[in-house]
């Protein structure tokens, strides 16, 4: 009975950090950019960074959300080494956003919906895990994956009507 009391807590724990990523998400789509939402939480259980893909805005192809929320939380913690740390997306980190968690040294990441195209923690490759890691980080997938995969879809499916696709 405890047991599951536990789980049930750390189940509600990620789901709520998930629906600030997705928040974050939702407001990338409004701006035109595909709706990938991050936050960063600290050891203490506080967001101390949250971003959302600005790669159209900023004319930056590096900027995706994960990217810029792990350089805020290397910001405002002082230091790259985010080991202690909870990076929450809600979708499945493409190769160079699972490298950047590697490098970061991140200790956990949840996200939402596996990528099937492009996903490099669990769905086409599995990048923390590989011999070329210098570092194993703990994942978490499928938290809110219902909600995170129907953002991407409707967005994707809205863009392909409008011909305009990116």
């Amino acid at each position: 009975m405890c047991h599951q009391k536990n789980e049930n807590s750390i189940y509600a724990h990620h789901t709520y950090w998930m629906q600030q990523a997705l928040v974050a998400a939702e407001a990338a789509a409004q701006a035109g950019e595909v709706p990938v939402g991050a936050v960063v939480v600290s050891a203490e259980g506080n967001a101390i960074a949250i971003a959302e893909n600005r790669r159209e805005r900023d004319k930056d192809p590096t900027a995706h959300a994960e990217i810029l929320a792990l350089r805020q939380a290397g910001i405002a913690l002082q230091t790259w080494h985010l080991q202690n740390c909870t990076l929450y997306v809600n979708l499945e980190p493409c190769p160079m956003c699972a490298g950047a968690l590697v490098l970061a040294r991140l200790g956990t990441l949840v996200y939402g919906a596996d990528d099937p195209k492009a996903g490099c923690v669990r769905s086409v490759i599995n990048l923390p895990d590989s011999a070329a890691s210098n570092h194993k980080v703990e994942v978490i997938g499928g938290i809110l994956e219902a909600p995170s995969r129907t953002l991407l879809q409707r967005w994707f499916q809205q863009k392909r009507e409008a011909g305009k696709l990116i």
